[in-house]
């Protein structure tokens, strides 16, 4: 008898293999055909059916279903049904998640939809997986150049200016300043600073997700990843001790643009002052 129920047991398996290869099959030649006509939603349907039933095609129908998710994400761009572009771009990140060329597709997509912040995100892990993928450096430099704010860039060339701010900072962690949040890190430039003036801890945090991954990178480029906690957040929501798990001694930040004060530096400076900040001796 148990020879009997282990050989029932494999012909249904073998039954249920049988079936899956026949609708994947099925779903194959229906997705191509829908092609040649260019039902793209359809023909999109049947890939996603495929590759999860017989994720093994996944390399072998790659650049046909890349194919058919842009054309039929171009179709619901043109129809307005932008949470429906969304959800196949989903699902196609959950099949491929590490796609460049998808990844640089979605941020194209954001990008035309005013959602700058977000597809710099896309542009920057399509960069990531790629360096070498030139649409997605182009990309995410252009988006940074809306996102950046000008000021920066004439503050990161001042020398005189950053050449003030190294000398006070040195000063404060000489003095024995040796906890230091950087609030608005931007490229994390004075984060770097106090960390090369010798501060023991030093935490910075950026609303920004374009400017949080570019200070990641610059940081981690002058090898401080380590010795500098980068944190995506608004200091306001920074709390101890699930974020930073001291008050620091040293409070530091470069957002003195007076475009900024609508923003909430003001606000932010407070908070710092009375639930971030060691109490002065």
């Amino acid at each position: 008898m148990p020879n009997s129920n282990a050989k029932l047991h494999s012909n249904h398996r073998s039954g249920r293999e049988a079936s899956r290869r026949e609708l994947v099959s099925r779903s194959l030649q229906s997705a191509q055909h829908c092609l040649e006509n260019q039902d793209f939603g359809t023909a999109y349907a049947h890939y996603l059916l495929v590759l999860n039933l017989a994720p093994e095609l996944k390399t072998t129908v790659k650049e046909t279903f890349q194919f058919t998710l842009f054309k039929w994400a171009e179709e619901l761009d043109s129809l307005a049904r932008i949470q429906d572009l969304f959800n196949c771009y989903e699902q196609a990140l959950e099949l491929y998640p590490n796609d460049e060329v998808i990844c640089n597709s979605m941020g194209e997509h954001l990008f035309r939809m005013g959602f700058r912040d977000e597809a710099a995100g896309y542009f920057h892990k399509a960069v990531k997986l790629n360096p070498d993928f030139a649409d997605a450096r182009e990309n995410f430099y252009r988006v940074a150049n809306w996102l950046v704010e000008r000021w920066h860039f004439v503050m990161l060339n001042d020398a005189r200016r950053n050449l003030t701010y190294l000398r006070a900072i040195e000063k404060a962690v000489h003095s024995g300043s040796q906890s230091v949040l950087d609030i608005g890190t931007g490229t994390g430039i004075l984060s770097m600073f106090a960390k090369k003036a010798g501060a023991s801890s030093v935490y910075a945090c950026e609303l920004s997700k374009t400017m949080y991954e570019l200070a990641c990178d610059v940081v981690a480029a002058n090898d401080m990843e380590r010795e500098i906690k980068l944190l995506h957040l608004k200091s306001l929501d920074i709390e101890i001790p699930k974020h930073i798990p001291e008050r620091v001694s040293l409070v530091v930040t470069e957002t003195v643009d007076a475009g900024l004060f609508g923003e909430g530096i003001v606000e932010s400076l407070i908070h710092a002052w009375e639930h971030l900040l060691l109490p002065p001796k």
